[in-house]
């Protein structure tokens, strides 16, 4: 870490409010929040309006659908190192299967994977391949909304048990300044810029600026945790026609092995499998997108969103395998690339028929997705294998136009949603050899659901909806025969849920509750049974219920908590595991955070948090031979904005306190948890 730097950095930090001391000085008017407010309306950690799940302007409390937002109150108090951290306090939301691992973002909705097909930002698509995937920035974002069970209807391919929607920052139509200066565990050294307002004094244009470069390292050898990462946005709004320009670029470098070795089936050592000399996975992405609204009328608003995306990969990987008495190493080179474009066009039309409103939505979007990827394994050393050609290992180019029509009814204290799409794929697959095969999928997804509004805040629904989800990459039969390896068939769901939900007005409160029960077929998860992460495809059933709650009060408390009861059932699957529980996929969680900020007297402007997240015991592989042990982490955090500093924050966050490092199985591999973390932060809002 280069200590004068940020020693530097911190000085100038605490210095921005100083002046000098010959002529008098005013401060201005501090701007302490940093979300938009636009597409995501929200008070602390309770979300108000959002579009996120209807893709209309609709209450979260009012959605007759199961919907966690994580907001930006919520991840300023937490400081998230990754997206997967981001939703551990989100109910049956489960980022824990594989151990520390900050290559991916690697979370389970409602028990079934959700880190192919579940993954959007800004309402669009957002494409994942084996290994090219997105990594998301949480200090880029303004919220997290995860939609849980099939949403197809509306949002095209996704999966079975939900979907998790980034909500980038946008342009602020005031004044908006903030530098954070982070240090931590690992030697971490990290500075973060975001910057935003009306490009002039009543002009039309905002912009937002948010940027951050960051080196640190681990607790694994030769394991980086380096970023460098840019989003510009851009926004017009004449009162008409609102248009929003948002962008970014990015290097994330971190190490190609997070795992350690296991000596016999379903143990894990002390052993890094990482090769500290050849340990680098790099990854460069960009995205560059637009969303534009015209009001054609007070009742007509034409929509289009649109996103070209890029993300390139090159992964030096290595292990252990036993050769006779001792153990010998392996090193592997992988690179991948995919390019994905995103168009989804959209009418909005308010109309009454006599007592009976609607707001319908009907559109067609279109995506194009390309992905190639090359790939070598070497036994005599890491110099030999970096050395030698990557020849290529597969490719696919998928073409998708879905049409879909979505009616928010409402009558008296009844609320109806009804949602229908289309859905026609065409996939053209290249195997290692170049042989080219192609296939055409076609399906049908909706969504009906039933509300009554009883008063006081108390809304209880009703809903059936199904998911459609054609899959890129390829995926395995038999994971340790290479000659099984073929196109992933899409994946299809039903889902049947019942719900409440409290949100009484003039409180910051939502509670909500939902039971739900899931059919998916041809689901695709990952295998690493044979120590590379290969894919799958099996039939599950997915049974639950979860409670949350989110609350703001006036006298400074703020409370997340969460409990989640499931349990996924194997339907067709490798001999020996129809009738078992799915691997990894704990029957219970619990999570529950408090934050207490002291409003008056010496302590003024000092904020204390602590949370718990309980994960339950989980079975380690499909056969249902291995049990994994419940684990409890702690986190606390503690903040301090001093009155006579206006707009300056210092934060420190420890995530799991006690340092539990259990191991954890999936799919018969097993992994480690990470230690014990701690970062600091210095920031100023002006």
């Amino acid at each position: 870490m280069n200590r004068p730097l940020i020693a530097c950095l911190l000085a100038g930090v605490a210095a921005l409010p100083a002046v000098a001391q010959d002529r008098p000085f005013v401060l201005s008017e501090i701007t302490l929040e940093a979300e938009s407010d636009t597409t995501l309306v929200q008070d602390g950690y309770v979300p108000g309006i959002s579009r996120t799940a209807t893709k209309l302007d609709t209450p979260v409390g009012k959605i007759p659908q199961a919907v966690t937002i994580v907001t930006q109150d919520q991840i300023e108090d937490q400081a998230p190192r990754t997206l997967n951290e981001a939703l551990g306090y989100t109910a049956a939301a489960n980022p824990n299967n594989y151990g520390f691992d900050t290559r991916f973002d690697a979370f389970f909705l409602r028990g079934l994977p959700a880190y192919y097909n579940g993954y959007f930002r800004d309402g669009l698509r957002q494409y994942n391949a084996p290994t090219a995937w997105f990594k998301s920035e949480p200090y880029g974002l303004e919220g997290i909304a995860v939609l849980k069970g099939p949403n197809s209807s509306l949002y095209g391919v996704s999966g079975p048990g939900g979907i998790v929607n980034l909500i980038t920052k946008r342009p602020k139509d005031e004044r908006y300044r903030e530098i954070d200066v982070t240090t931590g565990g690992n030697d971490r050294a990290q500075i973060a810029g975001d910057f935003s307002g009306p490009l002039s004094e009543g002009s039309e244009f905002s912009y937002r600026l948010t940027g951050l470069a960051r080196k640190a390292n681990s607790d694994l050898p030769g394991y980086a945790d380096d970023k460098t990462y840019l989003a510009p946005a851009l926004s017009w709004d004449n009162g008409v026609t609102r248009a929003t320009l948002l962008a970014e670029v990015s290097n994330a470098l971190t190490g190609g092995t997070a795992a350690f070795y296991n000596p016999a089936y379903g143990e894990v050592s002390g052993l890094y499998e990482g090769d500290p000399d050849y340990n680098d996975f790099e990854q460069d992405q960009w995205r560059l997108g637009y969303e534009v609204e015209h009001d054609l009328n007070d009742s007509v608003t034409l929509r289009q969103s649109f996103r070209a995306a890029q993300v390139d990969i090159d992964l030096e990987y290595s292990g252990h395998y036993p050769l006779g008495t001792d153990l010998a190493r392996y090193w592997g080179h992988y690179q991948e690339n995919i390019d994905t474009v995103v168009l989804d066009n959209g009418l909005r039309w308010n109309v009454n028929t006599g007592p009976v409103s609607h707001e319908i939505l009907a559109g067609i979007d279109m995506t194009r997705a390309d992905y190639e990827s090359y790939s070598v394994l070497g036994y005599l050393s890491a110099a030999d294998t970096g050395a030698a050609v990557v020849p290529f290992n597969g490719a696919q180019e998928q073409r998708q136009t879905g049409i879909y029509l979505h009616d928010q009814i409402q009558w008296s204290d009844w609320r109806a949603y009804a949602s229908a799409r289309w859905d026609r794929v065409e996939t053209t697959t290249t195997d290692a050899s170049r042989s080219v095969s192609s296939q055409e999928d076609t399906g049908r997804s909706g969504r009906l659901a039933l509300s009554y509004d009883w008063g006081n805040g108390v809304m209880a629904y009703g809903s059936v909806s199904t998911s459609f989800a054609p899959n890129i990459g390829f995926v395995y039969d038999d994971p340790g025969d290479d000659s099984t390896q073929r196109a992933a068939r899409p994946t299809q769901s039903t889902q049947r849920e019942i719900g409440v939900k409290y949100a009484p007005e003039g409180t910051n409160l939502l509670v909500s509750a939902a039971v739900f029960d899931i059919d998916q077929r041809d689901g695709t998860v990952l295998d690493a049974s044979t120590g590379e992460n290969r894919q799958r495809q099996l039939d599950l059933n997915s049974r639950g219920l979860e409670l949350e709650a989110q609350a703001n009060w006036d006298n400074g408390w703020g409370v997340i908590a969460s409990y989640a009861h499931q349990r996924v059932r194997i339907e067709k699957g490798a001999a020996g595991t129809v009738g078992n529980e799915l691997s990894g996929v704990p029957n219970d969680t619990l999570s529950l955070w408090g934050k207490y900020d002291i409003q008056s007297g010496p302590a003024a402007g000092l904020g204390l948090a602590a949370g718990l997240r309980y994960v339950g015991e989980s079975y380690g592989d499909d056969a249902n031979a291995l049990t994994n042990d419940d684990r409890v982490f702690v986190d606390l955090g503690v903040s301090y904005q001093p009155v006579q500093l206006p707009g300056v924050r210092m934060q420190v966050n420890v995530k799991n306190l006690f340092d539990q490092q259990k191991q954890t199985c999936t799919a018969g591999y097993c992994y480690r948890d990470e230690g014990r973390v701690w970062t600091a932060s210095l920031s100023r809002r002006f």
